[in-house]
């Protein structure tokens, strides 16, 4: 059985940070493009970073220069990491695996909440 564990997030004051890790079991995510998405209340999911096979990366606007997606093989996992965090970053933020050139993740991870309050 091949599943996406999600750890990390929390709550955080504006301007802090959180990194959220997610580790693929049971799959090898090095032959997967990995991406992170997140869905506020009573708003669509979007998303928010991708990181390909070949470590290429691409962003939000709403988060460019903030936040840092990277992957490291070795743990088999993904990663983002949130600086400078805003109120309107708040949201449950969910990891994904996809084979290059398909159309939509193959999985998904459970979500995390991330909320970012004063």
């Amino acid at each position: 059985q091949t599943r996406l564990v999600q750890s990390g997030g929390g709550s955080v004051q504006p301007g802090g940070s959180l990194r959220l890790s997610c580790v693929a079991e049971g799959v090898m995510f090095d032959i997967h493009d990995g991406a992170w998405y997140r869905q506020a209340p009573g708003k669509q999911r979007e998303l928010v970073a991708v990181i390909t096979t070949d470590y290429k990366t691409n962003y939000d606007d709403s988060v460019k220069g903030r936040f840092t997606i990277t992957r490291d093989n070795a743990d088999n996992a993904i990663y983002l990491q949130m600086n400078r965090l805003k109120p309107e970053d708040t949201a449950v933020y969910f990891c994904t695996r996809q084979l290059p050139g398909e159309k939509s993740p193959r999985a998904w991870g459970q979500g995390t909440q991330v909320t970012v309050s004063s």
